[in-house]
């Protein structure tokens, strides 16, 4: 059956999508451009034609992904309910124990970008975006007398950081921490940052 012609915005995307199931199954170094072009059922020629080198391949997939995870995150935090309320959901759905893009492929970026400029940008705009947006509703908590934080912008690093660390622990070293226990640190963490008794209930809408 003949392949439907498709627009060049919906290859690329299609070429982005694949590449990062092909990272998620073969990790970044393992990868090649002939596997994205197998797995499409396309010549190594024309995923060249779009990206040039598996360098920018690469980098655009992590972009492509991140871009899905930014949306996401701007929906739990755009619902209109209470700050806390939106604080809870984002964490909870960002922890290592939650449905955020697959934290393997998180921290295979995060090693590759040491080496590679262009990815360590993509990564490096995605923290910021991130904590950007987890600042501004800290923000908007504290002006609602929801909650107390003197700094939210240092309040999005150490709960990004926590996060982070736990996500490592947890994908390299299975078992070191529950998740359980994970979800309990991380719990604790957001309490203490916003000046909450630990289980304390969110405020109603």
């Amino acid at each position: 059956m003949a392949r439907v012609r498709l627009s060049v915005a919906e290859r690329r995307e299609e070429l982005l999508r694949a590449t990062v199931e092909q990272i998620e199954a073969r990790g970044v170094a393992a990868v090649r451009i002939a596997d994205v072009a197998a797995a499409l059922g396309v010549s190594n020629a024309l995923v060249l034609y779009h990206f040039s080198t598996k360098e920018r391949l690469v980098a655009a997939a992590f972009a492509h992904a991140a871009q899905d995870d930014l949306a996401r995150l701007r929906r739990l935090l755009g619902r209109r309910t209470t700050a806390l309320r939106r604080l809870r959901s984002a964490v909870r759905w960002y922890a290592p124990t939650g449905q955020a893009k697959g934290w393997r492929l998180w921290i295979e970026g995060w090693s590759v970008s040491l080496r590679e400029p262009a990815l360590r940008e993509v990564t490096r705009d995605l923290d910021r975006r991130w904590k950007a947006s987890i600042a501004e509703v800290v923000a908007e908590g504290v002006a609602a007398g929801e909650f107390t934080c003197p700094d939210p912008a240092q309040t999005a690093l150490r709960l990004t950081a926590l996060l982070d660390g736990l996500a490592v622990q947890m994908t390299a070293y299975p078992g070191a921490v529950s998740r359980s226990r994970a979800q309990s640190w991380v719990n604790e963490a957001l309490a203490r940052e916003l000046g909450l008794e630990p289980g304390t209930p969110a405020p109603p809408r």
